[in-house]
Formats: C-alpha cells, sequence, structure tokens
C-alpha cells in the first residue's frame, strides 16, 4: 500500500499552483493513470465545458498549426426492416446473416430482453 501526500503541482493553462491532493492521487492509481493532473481544476472544468476533453484533441489549437481534430460524418446505409418491412437506417452495411431493425422496432427488440 502506498502512502500518498498532497503535492503542489503548476497548471500549463494558467500557470497558477494547485494541489494535487493524497485522495485524488489515489483515484488516479486505482484508476491506472499514469499521468498527474496538468491543469489546475478550474482550468479542466472550463475545457469540459467548452468541449475539449481528452478525445477531441482540442490542445491542437488553430494558433498552433495544427488544426483541430473533427471525425467525419456517418455513413448511413438504408435496409428493409426485418420486422415491420419498412426502410432501416443503419451506420454499418449490413451482411444479411443477421436481422436489422428499424429504430422503432430496434427498441422493442431491446425491451423483450
Amino acid at each position: 500500500m502506498v502512502a500518498f501526500s498532497d503535492r503542489p503541482l503548476t497548471c500549463r493553462e494558467c500557470g497558477t499552483s494547485f494541489l494535487f491532493t493524497a485522495g485524488e492521487q489515489e483515484f488516479y492509481a486505482q484508476k491506472g493513470f499514469t499521468n498527474e493532473p496538468a491543469r489546475c481544476p478550474e482550468c479542466r472544468a472550463a475545457r469540459r465545458a467548452a468541449g475539449g476533453g481528452a478525445r477531441s484533441m482540442s490542445g491542437y489549437d488553430s494558433d498552433q498549426g495544427y488544426g483541430e481534430y473533427r471525425s467525419a460524418p456517418r455513413t448511413m446505409h438504408e435496409t428493409q426492416c426485418a420486422s415491420c418491412g419498412g426502410i432501416a437506417r443503419v451506420p454499418f452495411v449490413p451482411r444479411g446473416d443477421r436481422p436489422v431493425y428499424c429504430s422503432n422496432c430496434f427498441e422493442q427488440q431491446r425491451s423483450y430482453r
């Protein structure tokens, strides 16, 4: 068992000092995180509110010359619903070996489980 103690860190965004508490360190260790936080809680909250989580890669700002990452829109495919015979729009190419349902029939199938 590792004993954690509060450690002061400096925010990479605003440069202010903040505490990386023993409880936060324990949480990070339980989750398997190996890097300590680089931003203070206020900057992390502002970044999340702006939609800049880790998955959006918003750290690559246009002022740095990298541009912002954006995923391509999904390609939807139309096929016949296996239940009602209507049009089913799905984000994958139906193979024919499994039934494909429209949104309404899919919800009904999920409720039976």
